[in-house]
């Protein structure tokens, strides 16, 4: 049984992430949360689950929630602090496996008239570039997800391409459904996309802006 933990389990992605999770009976899920008993009491009573009420500005809540995990979720790669405290976490514990979920753009990556919608609509990326770099250089066995913008679309559009790092980034959306997807397939397959920051997209939305603009 691999033991995964999703810090920040109430956001948008995890809503979709968590039940894929436990569709699979190989994976014992702690959801950490900002009152993780009452938000997600829907899962209080499933044997593979376990709720913890923490925030990950918190040092202590986080040290102690990591131990003995195998596999770190964190719903969002936007805030250094935050970040910081994940990987000083991660690395008392002897935990080496993280996957984050961020945002597009932290390269300079966003090609064409695209590139310049996104840089107007996301502004002053100052912070987002330095959270960033604190996983690039944490020295730990971590997954960016640089994530084309979110949309839902109840499971009907689920295909994603992955964009490497260096290559220009066209594709403008991407469900949330489909992010959740794929983070499934690097939990149970965690020799995946090992050290690397890649885009995550849908095909053929290559187009100046995302389709529900």
């Amino acid at each position: 049984m691999k033991k995964v933990i999703l810090l920040g389990a109430t956001s948008n992605i995890s809503k979709y992430l968590i039940p894929r999770l436990l569709a699979k009976n190989d994976v014992e899920l702690t959801l950490f949360a900002r009152q993780a008993t009452r938000r997600l009491h829907q899962y209080a009573a499933q044997s593979q689950v376990t709720l913890t009420n923490g925030n990950w500005n918190n040092s202590a809540d986080l040290t102690a929630a990591i131990a003995g995990q195998d596999i770190v979720y964190l719903a969002t790669g936007h805030f250094t602090t935050a970040n910081q405290n994940v990987v000083d976490a991660m690395k008392q514990n002897g935990v080496e496996r993280l996957i984050v979920a961020g945002g597009l753009g932290i390269y300079d990556e966003v090609a064409g008239k695209f590139g310049i919608w996104n840089a107007q609509m996301m502004g002053d990326y100052t912070e987002i570039k330095r959270a960033a770099a604190v996983i690039d250089n944490s020295g730990l066995n971590y997954t960016f997800l640089r994530m084309a913008w979110l949309y839902n679309n109840n499971d009907q559009h689920t295909d994603y391409k992955v964009i490497p790092q260096g290559m220009p980034f066209k594709d403008t959306q991407v469900t949330r459904q489909a992010v959740a997807d794929l983070i499934t397939e690097i939990i149970h397959n965690p020799q995946l996309y090992q050290r690397s920051s890649i885009g995550v997209a849908e095909p053929n939305t290559a187009w100046n802006k995302p389709g529900f603009y």
